[in-house]
């Protein structure tokens, strides 16, 4: 028995001296890591469009089933984001993610991130699910978040790699060949005059 009291005490001796690891919490915060995930971001372009063009890759890729999207058609006259579609509805139930990155990892925009907001205590469950007023970048504001971090830098030989060096499509002009399609217009079938001859053409 004693020699398990020794052996006790000269583990406490031997970090007795050592720097503490916890921190008083709120008034003193620990430095998060680069790569740390906490709330989801939606970001926009730097003329402000939205970069979401409700894809849903993202709401497939969650393996928590914690994302919801409901698309929305754009117009001339209202014009969210650059695609066809916007996300009408983006909600995000915090009680469900896992913090994996996975939709970070399929957005093919760079539209949603997970940043370094991590104080997301509630009293109320439903205050957990957070909608897209919530989680959009104010106008003004353009950033690209913990992409930077998480995606590798395209190599220097690369004029115009795609994704680009951000990892991040942005609409910029690429040539098909870049994306291995080529160059050539794709090539028109050609239709017999007698209609039952394309029929059989195409069998």
């Amino acid at each position: 028995m004693s020699f398990d009291i020794l052996k006790g005490m000269t583990t406490t001796l031997k970090n007795m001296g050592k720097k503490p690891t916890t921190v008083s919490y709120p008034e003193q915060e620990r430095d998060l890591a680069p790569r740390f995930r906490g709330r989801h971001v939606l970001h926009r372009y730097d003329n402000g469009l939205e970069r979401c063009v409700g894809c849903y890759l993202c709401a497939g890729a969650c393996p928590a089933d914690a994302i919801y999207i409901e698309a929305g058609e754009n117009s001339e006259e209202e014009r969210v984001s650059p695609g066809e579609r916007y996300a009408r509805v983006f909600d995000v139930n915090m009680l469900r993610c896992i913090f994996c990155g996975y939709c970070q990892a399929a957005c093919p925009t760079g539209a949603i991130t997970l940043e370094k907001n991590y104080k997301l205590a509630s009293f109320y469950p439903e205050d957990l699910v957070y909608h897209k007023e919530q989680l959009l970048e104010p106008e003004g504001s353009a950033t690209v978040g913990s992409n930077d971090v998480w995606a590798d830098p395209a190599p220097e030989e690369a004029e115009q790699p795609v994704p680009q060096e951000s990892k991040v499509f942005d609409g910029s002009h690429a040539s098909a060949a870049a994306v291995g399609l080529g160059n050539y217009q794709a090539e028109r079938a050609v239709l017999f005059e007698n209609p039952e001859q394309d029929v059989d053409r195409r069998k």
